[in-house]
C-alpha cells in the first residue's frame, strides 16, 4: 500500500475514509463535518450518506411488513463491507448513481451552469 496522507483528526486518509461507513449515513455526516477538504474522506462521507440514507429510508418505509425490512438490513450488509473495504483500500469504489453524485459533490462540481459573462459596455456599431 503506498504512503498515505493523514487528516485533520489525524488519521489517514484510508482509515478516515472506512470509518465514513462504520455507522452507515450518520458516520458520514461526522466525517463530512470534520473533513471537509478533503476530497477522499468527502467522497466517501457523501457517498455513505447516500446510498446508507436511502437503505435506511427504504427500512423506515417497510417496517411494517418486518420480514421485508429484515430482508433490506441483511442485503446492506454486503455494500457496507463492500465499502468500507474498498475504502481501506485506498480506492473510489463508485456506487451507481450514488457514486456520481459523490464524486461531483467531493469534486466541487454543484451541477449548476457558469453564469453567462457580461457583454461588453458599449457594442461595436454595426457596419452599413
Amino acid at each position: 500500500m503506498s504512503q498515505q496522507n493523514t487528516t485533520g483528526t489525524g488519521l489517514q486518509d484510508n482509515v478516515a475514509g472506512l470509518l465514513c461507513y462504520l455507522f452507515w449515513w450518520v458516520s458520514g455526516i461526522v466525517f463530512l463535518i470534520l473533513e471537509p477538504k478533503n476530497k477522499f474522506i468527502k467522497f466517501h462521507a457523501v457517498q455513505s450518506i447516500i446510498v446508507f440514507g436511502a437503505i435506511f429510508v427504504l427500512c423506515m418505509i417497510f417496517i411494517w411488513v418486518p420480514v421485508l425490512s429484515w430482508l433490506i438490513w441483511v442485503l446492506a450488509l454486503i455494500p457496507w463491507v463492500l465499502l468500507m473495504y474498498q475504502a481501506y483500500q485506498g480506492k473510489k469504489y463508485m456506487v451507481p448513481i450514488a457514486g456520481v453524485y459523490a464524486e461531483k459533490i467531493a469534486s466541487g462540481q454543484t451541477g449548476t451552469p457558469n453564469p453567462p459573462t457580461n457583454p461588453p459596455a458599449n457594442p461595436p456599431a454595426n457596419p452599413k
